[in-house]
C-alpha cells in the first residue's frame, strides 16, 4: 500500500520527532519512519538520545551521585543511615523506567499531533510526481510512502576503533556501558570526551577503578583553557579518575575474563589491564542504507550530508538535520534544526544560531559553556575583559556542599558585549541558560551586573562574575 504525505521524516530521534511534531502543528500531513527497537525488540521512538544516550546516562549519573553522597557526605549533614549497599539491579530498572516513560511520551505526542508513525528501515527510492518515494523495510514486507518534502534525521552511530571492536561483553560502547549488571573492578575507557567522562564518573562512584586513555595531548580542547585545567585537576585528584593524555591505543588483547590494552604515550609503550573496556572515541553520521544517491543528495568525505545554512540539501525538497549534518552533535541543536526546517517548509522564516548553542558535560562538578573561549579570542586578536567568581564564595553552593569551580565571563573590551560564558560547578547545566539568553540578546556584562539575582542562589555567581569584569565584585 502506498501513502502520500506532505512531509516524511526519516529518523525518530530528537531532530526527527521534533521536526515531525512541528510540521504537523503547522498543518502538514506528516509521517515519521524509525527503525529503533529496545532490548525487548519493541519499537521505541526517541533515537540514541532517549534510548541509550542522554536520558539513561543522566539517570545513572544521578543515581550514582546519590549513592556516593550516602556513602561519603550525608553524615556531614547530620544524616545517619547505617550501612549503605548498592542495588545495581534497581538502579538499572529505574533508568529503564525513565527511558520507557519518555519514549512512550513521544509515541503519545505523535498520536496527539496526528503524526503517522512507521517502524522499519527507511530509504529513498528516487523522485516521483508527488515528490519523493520512501521504502520502509519491515518484518514481512515493505511499505511505500510518498513525501512532498523529506527530512533526514537519522542521527549518528558509535565511531568504531579497529583496535577495539565492540562486542558489548568485554568491549563496550555507550549501550553496553549503560547496561552492565555488575560493577567491574577495573574499567578502561578510550576517549576523554563527554561520553567517556560521564560514564567514567558513573562507574567510578559505583566502585570501579577507572582509567581513561585520551589520544589528544590536551584535555577537552573545545573548553576554555582555565576551565579545562581546573576540571582536569578536580576529576583526577578529587574524583579519582585516572586520565592519561596523549595515549594512543594500538592493540587490545582478549584474555579469558580480562583485557590487555596496549597503548603508546610520551613514555613509550604501555599496557593497561582491565576487566571491561569502553570505546568512546566519538560518533559518525548515520547515513548507511539511505540510498541518497537516488535523489541526488551529496555526502562529504567524513560522511556528513551536505546542506546550506538552512539545512537544505542540493535537491529541493530534501532536508537534513542533527548529527547527519555539520555542526555540533547535540540533541538540542538537532531539535532546533528540526523546528527551523518544519517552519521553512510551512513558508516561515527560521534559523539556528550556532554561536549561541550551549554545551554541557554532566560530570561532578558540571561543565557548561556558550560562546567563545579565551584562547579563541586571543587567536582572533579580539580585545576582551574577563571576570570570574568562585562557587566557594557562594552561599547556596556552600549549603549544597558543592563549592568547586567558578563562573567566567568574557566581554568585548570596547563594547562590553558578552562574548562567552564558561561555568564549572553545581548545576552548571541550568545556569548556562541565562548566559545563552544574554548572548542571544547581545547583552553586556553591565546588563547582567545591573539585574537583580535572587539570594541566596547559585545564579549570584553569574552576577558577581559580571561585576568582576569591571573589577567590582562585591563578595570576594
Amino acid at each position: 500500500m502506498t501513502q502520500q504525505f506532505d512531509v516524511v521524516v526519516i529518523g525518530g530521534g530528537p531532530g526527527g520527532y521534533i521536526a515531525a511534531i512541528r510540521a504537523a502543528q503547522l498543518g502538514s500531513s506528516v509521517a515519521c519512519v524509525d527503525a529503533w527497537t529496545d532490548a525487548n525488540n519493541k519499537p521505541s521512538l526517541g533515537g540514541t538520545c532517549l534510548n541509550v544516550g542522554c536520558i539513561p546516562s543522566k539517570a545513572m549519573l544521578e543515581s550514582s551521585e546519590n549513592y556516593e553522597r550516602a556513602l561519603h557526605h550525608f553524615a556531614e549533614h547530620g544524616v545517619r543511615i547505617g550501612q549503605v549497599s548498592l542495588d545495581l539491579k534497581q538502579m538499572l530498572a529505574r533508568k529503564d523506567k525513565i527511558v520507557d516513560q519518555l519514549t512512550g511520551g513521544v509515541a503519545y505526542l505523535f498520536k496527539k499531533n496526528k503524526v503517522a508513525s512507521f517502524h522499519g528501515q527507511g530509504s529513498l527510492a528516487g523522485h516521483t510526481d508527488a515528490g519523493f518515494k520512501v521504502v520502509i523495510k519491515q518484518t514481512g514486507g515493505e511499505t511505500i510512502l510518498h513525501g512532498r518534502h523529506i527530512i533526514i534525521a537519522t542521527g549518528s552511530v558509535v565511531r568504531p576503533l579497529p583496535a577495539a571492536p565492540v562486542d558489548n561483553h568485554l568491549i563496550l560502547d555507550n549501550v553496553g556501558a549503560l547496561a552492565m549488571t555488575e560493577v567491574p573492578k577495573r574499567l578502561g575507557i578510550i576517549g576523554a570526551g563527554v561520553i567517556g567522562l560521564e560514564m567514567g564518573s558513573v562507574w567510578k562512584r559505583l566502585g570501579s577503578e577507572v582509567t581513561i586513555l585520551e589520544a589528544l595531548p590536551a584535555f577537552l580542547p573545545p573548553v576554555d583553557d582555565q576551565l579545562s585545567k581546573e576540571a582536569f585537576r578536580i576529576l583526577t585528584k578529587d574524583k579519582g579518575l585516572a586520565i592519561h593524555l596523549g595515549a594512543k591505543v594500538t592493540k587490545v588483547e582478549r584474555k579469558a575474563k580480562a583485557l590487555k590494552v596496549h597503548y603508546t604515550d610520551a613514555k613509550g609503550q604501555q599496557i593497561l589491564e582491565v576487566d571491561r573496556l569502553m570505546v568512546a572515541v566519538g560518533r559518525a553520521p548515520n547515513t548507511e542504507g539511505l540510498n541518497l544517491g537516488s535523489v541526488g543528495v551529496n555526502v562529504e568525505a567524513h560522511g556528513f550530508i551536505e546542506v546550506d545554512d538552512h539545512c537544505r540539501t542540493a535537491t529541493p525538497g530534501i532536508w537534513a538535520v542533527g548529527d547527519v549534518v555539520r555542526g555540533p552533535m547535540l540533541a538540542h541543536k538537532a531539535e532546533e534544526e528540526g523546528v527551523a526546517v518544519a517552519e521553512q517548509i510551512a513558508g516561515q522564516q527560521s534559523h539556528v544560531d550556532f554561536s549561541t548553542i550551549p554545551w554541557v558535560i554532566y560530570t561532578a562538578p558540571e561543565i557548561a559553556w556558550v560562546g567563545q573561549t579565551e584562547q579563541q579570542l586571543k587567536a582572533q586578536g579580539i580585545e576582551y575583559r574577563s571576570g570570574s567568581y568562585p562557587f566557594a564564595a557562594n552561599g547556596r553552593a556552600k549549603s549544597l556542599g558543592e563549592t568547586r569551580g567558578f563562573v567566567k565571563i568574557l566581554a568585548c573590551k570596547r563594547t562590553d558585549r558578552i562574548l562567552g560564558v564558561h561555568i564549572l560547578g553545581p548545576f552548571a547545566s541550568e545556569l548556562i541558560t541565562e548566559a545563552v539568553v544574554a548572548l542571544e540578546f547581545r547583552a553586556s556584562s553591565e546588563d547582567i551586573a545591573r539585574i537583580v539575582h535572587a539570594h541566596p542562589a547559585l545564579s549570584e555567581a553569574f552576577h558577581e562574575a559580571a561585576l568582576a569584569v569591571d573589577g567590582r565584585a562585591l563578595n570576594m
